[in-house]
C-alpha cells in the first residue's frame, strides 16, 4: 500500500570515492524525479553533505535534458564528493535547517559504506523530529564490498578495466627474452573483489600468475617460493597482481612495512606504493628484474572500457531509488538481487541498517587453497558483470562528457 503523497523538492548529492558509473545512477534518480507531478524542482548539492552545510545548491531544472543524458557516459562525481563523516547532532541540525529552507521532502545520497551511514543518520533524525520526507541511500563502490546486494554500481567497469589492463600487461611482458617479473597493486582495503577481477583475464588466456587478497593472510617467505618457482619455468614472464590492503596473519598491512604509511581522516591506514615494495623484495631476494606498477586512480573512472552492464544497472538503481521513494519508502537502499545462468538483475529495498559499516568480502571458498589466486566460482560470479559496451557519444574522437550550466540557487 502506497503511503501518502508527499510533494517538495529532491535533492541529491554524491560521497565517496568516484566511479565510471555513478553518475548514471545519479541520473536514473534525477531524470524519474523531473517527470514526476509531485517533485517541485529538483536540487543537487555540490561536494555532498558539504554543499548542504555550506550550502552551496544548484538547481537540476536549469540543465539541458541533453547534457544530463550524457551523465550515463560521463565519469567521476559530476556534482562533487566528499569524505565528511557525520559525527555531530548540530551537523544534523543544519542539514536539516537547509532542507526545509527548500522545501526538501526528498533525499538521496549516492555512496558507499561511510555514506550510507551518513544517510541512515540523517533519516533517523528526521524522523526523530518528525519532518515529513524520505531519505535514500543510492549505492555505489568498485570495492564491491556493499552488504546487502549481490554486486554494486561501479564495479563491473572497474573490473574489465582491471582484467583488460592485465591482459595488456601479459602480452607486453613478453616482448622481449629478458622480461621482467611484473608486480601489479590494485584498489581493496579489506576486500579483493577488484582485485580478483584480474583472474577474468585468464578466461582470454593472457591473464595473472598469482593474485593476493586481504582476507587470507599474506605470508611473504612462500610470496618468495612462489614467485621463484614460476619464475624458473617462466623465465620471467611472470604476473602478480596483489590487493593494496594485504595483511599478514598478525592483521598488519604488508604497506606499513614500508614505515611510510600515514592516517586519512576516517583513521584508516593509507594504502599504496605496495607494488614497489613487493618488486624491491623480489628484485633483493630473487636477484631478478621486476616492475612494480600501480594502477592508482585509472581504475576507477575508466569509462572508455566501461561495463555496458554495469551502465544500464546504474542507471535502473537509480531510477528504481526514487520510484520506491514516491511510494513512501524511507531509510533504505535498492540493492542488486541477481541470478546467474541465465544472468538477471531485479532490484529490491533493504534497510540502511543492513548496509552501513557491514561489510562483503570475497568468500573463502572462492580462494584456492594455496592464497595465491581464486576459483572458477569467482570467474562465475563476476564475468556477467563485464559484459557490453555503451553507445560512447564522441566529439572529435574523444568522448563527450556532460557540461553543467551550474546554476547556483
Amino acid at each position: 500500500m502506497e503511503k501518502q503523497i508527499l510533494k517538495g523538492a529532491v535533492m541529491v548529492a554524491q560521497s565517496g570515492g568516484p566511479t565510471s558509473v555513478i553518475n548514471a545512477s545519479t541520473y536514473g534518480v534525477v531524470k524519474a524525479a523531473l517527470a514526476n507531478k509531485n517533485v517541485t524542482r529538483v536540487l543537487w548539492a555540490a561536494n555532498g553533505v558539504e554543499g548542504i552545510l555550506e550550502d552551496r545548491i544548484f538547481d537540476m531544472n536549469a540543465e539541458d535534458p541533453k547534457e544530463l543524458e550524457l551523465l550515463k557516459q560521463t565519469p567521476a562525481a559530476a556534482f562533487g564528493s566528499c569524505r565528511k563523516k557525520i559525527k555531530e547532532e548540530a551537523d544534523l541540525v543544519k542539514i536539516v535547517e537547509q532542507f526545509k529552507k527548500y522545501n526538501v521532502r526528498y533525499f538521496f545520497y549516492n555512496g558507499g559504506n561511510d555514506s550510507m551511514d551518513t544517510c541512515q543518520k540523517i533519516h533517523d533524525y528526521v524522523a526523530k523530529i518528525g519532518y515529513d520526507m524520505r531519505v535514500m541511500g543510492v549505492p555505489k563502490t568498485i570495492d564491491n564490498d556493499l552488504a546487502a546486494t549481490d554486486h554494486t554500481p561501479g564495479y563491473g567497469s572497474a573490473a574489465k578495466y582491471v582484467a583488460t589492463t592485465c591482459m595488456e600487461l601479459s602480452k607486453e611482458a613478453g616482448v622481449y627474452g629478458n622480461a621482467p617479473i611484473i608486480v601489479v597493486e590494485v584498489m581493496g582495503r579489506n576486500a579483493g573483489w577488484l582485485t580478483a577481477a584480474a583472474a577474468l583475464a585468464n578466461t582470454s588466456g593472457f591473464g595473472p600468475d598469482l593474485i593476493y587478497l586481504p582476507e587470507v593472510a599474506f605470508d611473504m617467505e612462500k610470496f618468495f617460493v612462489d614467485v621463484a618457482a614460476l619464475n624458473e619455468k617462466k623465465k620471467g614472464q611472470v604476473l602478480i597482481v596483489v590487493s593494496e590492503g594485504i595483511m599478514d596473519k598478525d592483521g598488519k598491512y604488508i604497506t606499513e612495512y614500508t614505515a611510510a604509511a600515514g592516517k586519512d581522516s576516517f583513521g584508516h591506514t593509507q594504502l599504496g606504493g605496495l607494488a614497489s615494495f613487493l618488486a624491491a623484495q623480489l628484485k633483493s631476494r630473487l636477484k631478478v628484474r621486476v616492475k612494480g606498477i600501480e594502477f592508482n586512480l585509472l581504475q576507477r573512472c575508466a569509462a572508455h572500457i566501461a561495463s555496458k552492464t554495469d551502465v544500464d544497472e546504474a542507471f535502473a538503481v537509480g531510477k528504481a531509488t526514487f520510484e520506491a521513494a514516491a511510494k513512501g519508502e524511507s531509510g533504505k537502499m535498492i540493492t542488486y538481487q541477481c541470478t546467474r545462468n541465465p544472468y538477471k538483475c531485479t532490484y529490491v529495498a533493504v534497510p540502511l541498517s543492513d548496509v552501513a559499516n557491514h561489510e562483503k568480502k570475497v568468500p573463502l571458498d572462492w580462494i584456492n587453497k594455496e592464497g595465491n589466486n581464486v576459483t572458477q566460482k569467482f570467474i562465475d560470479y563476476a564475468l556477467p558483470l563485464i559484459q557490453g559496451e555503451p553507445n560512447i557519444v564522441r566529439e572529435n574522437g574523444l568522448p563527450r562528457y556532460a557540461k553543467l550550466k551550474r546554476k547556483k540557487i
